[in-house]
């Protein structure tokens, strides 16, 4: 059951003034529009947590590729020098960390991909706050 707008009487006509009734509408809008940036502001920090945790994976990506690639590799390099020359070792050891970031990489960006900067409930709720604006034009 919907509730009659501010001022009307279920059961009567509306006594208020033209005055009043502007003022009340526009007290109305005002309230609207803040509670529309209210709700912008929500979903938009929401969306920028979703994108940051996507970012911190890509930086800890970089990171941990750049740590692995130089313990890692040098101990594997030598490791493998044991059988091989030295620069098809290296070789070896850069194509296997090249893997794991690449495999790291796609997770972040996959978690970046993941976030909607579209607002759906705000767009949602200015479909209708349009809909009730026409009905008060009617």
């Amino acid at each position: 059951m919907t509730q009659p707008p501010i001022g009307l009487d279920p059961g009567g006509p509306d006594q208020r003034s033209l005055g009043q009734i502007v003022s009340d509408v526009t007290q109305d809008l005002t309230t609207l529009i803040r509670q529309e940036m209210d709700l912008a502001k929500t979903e938009m920090k929401q969306e920028v947590v979703k994108a940051g945790k996507g970012a911190g994976l890509l930086g800890g990506a970089g990171l941990a590729g750049w740590f692995l690639l130089l313990f890692l590799s040098l101990t594997l390099m030598f490791a493998l020098d044991e059988a091989m020359p030295i620069w098809a070792a290296a070789l070896i050891v850069t194509a296997v960390w090249g893997i794991a970031a690449a495999a790291l990489a796609l997770m972040g960006k996959k978690a970046i991909q993941e976030a909607n900067p579209q607002l759906p409930e705000t767009q949602q709720t200015l479909k209708e706050d349009v809909q009730w604006a026409r009905a008060q034009k009617s």
